[in-house]
């Protein structure tokens, strides 16, 4: 058994115990490798949406496991991430236990299945803890706005498609006729870290500025955004207004550039309400990584 020395690319780090690395353990203390080997175990696990695991939280989590320091605070940083996306607590939990497998450990033999039940109870709290915070947050009827990018959250999408349908169904005519959703999906497994929140936020602000009068901007995940508007001789226009903004502006920026070009596309609204909050449900979790 040997320590790790170094991190991708040969940059140093100080050694550190709780960082055993064993010969031929292929993470070799490196956060990219590690983060690849979870990602693996986790879409192995069942992962319902692969484009959704990658957040900036799973990279703070590797860091600190590669590094040796305590992974508790970036593990609630995991769990708030994954409710903020839609994930359900035993997803998030089997996620975990994913990680878990795929930890150097000198002292024991890794379990073949990721099962929750082995991983050490401080871990499941913390993750637990600060998924619950974020769910239990978003039952609040105060919470109508996405603190990142300014944008009201699905949630508030969700009560306002409530009353587009009640008044289609007043006038006789099928919501779908009348509204319609422009959903912009953005790439961003080639974005690193922090930087995955950039893209996001450039997109808000090209959301706004083609879009500012009475139509509603929603964040429906980390990587999707949606404007619900009529549907009127203005729709094709300011589609393409909106999709050669936010090129321009991902185009602009160097942290954000590799998101490009966005994918915008026009949804059309299902027949009742229950099916367009399931409808939320899929675009907020379809384009994320």
């Amino acid at each position: 058994m040997n320590y790790c020395h170094q991190r991708c690319e040969g940059e140093q780090v100080t050694d550190h115990p709780l960082v055993p690395v064993q010969r031929g353990d292929p993470s070799g203390g490196c956060p990219r490798a590690l983060r690849e080997r979870w990602r693996l175990a986790t879409l192995a696990s069942g992962w319902p949406f692969p484009d959704d695991w990658g957040l900036p939280a799973v990279d703070a989590v590797c860091e600190a496991a590669a590094e040796g320091r305590d992974s508790v605070p970036a593990l609630s940083l995991l769990g708030r991430a994954r409710a903020a996306s839609g994930a359900g607590l035993a997803e998030t939990l089997q996620d975990l236990a994913a990680l878990h497998t795929v930890l150097p450990d000198p002292g024991k033999a890794r379990p073949a299945v990721d099962d929750p039940d082995i991983i050490p109870s401080r871990l499941v709290r913390a993750t637990a803890i600060a998924w619950a915070d974020v769910t239990l947050a978003g039952v609040s009827m105060n919470q109508v706005i996405e603190p990142l990018t300014g944008l009201a959250t699905a949630g508030y999408l969700r009560t306002r498609l409530g009353e587009i349908y009640r008044s289609a169904r007043a006038a006789g005519q099928p919501a779908r006729d009348r509204h319609v959703l422009i959903v912009v999906g953005l790439d961003l497994r080639r974005v690193n870290g922090w930087a995955k929140l950039v893209p996001m936020l450039l997109a808000a602000e090209a959301i706004r500025e083609v879009f500012p009068g009475g139509q509603t901007h929603a964040a429906l995940g980390s990587s999707v955004a949606a404007v619900l508007c009529r549907r009127d001789q203005l729709l094709a226009e300011q589609t393409r207004r909106l999709r050669s903004l936010v090129g321009e502006l991902l185009a602009a920026d160097p942290d954000a550039s590799p998101a490009g070009p966005p994918r915008i596309w026009l949804e059309r609204l299902p027949g009742d309400h229950a099916a367009a909050c399931d409808l939320i449900a899929r675009l907020g979790r379809q384009r994320a990584a």
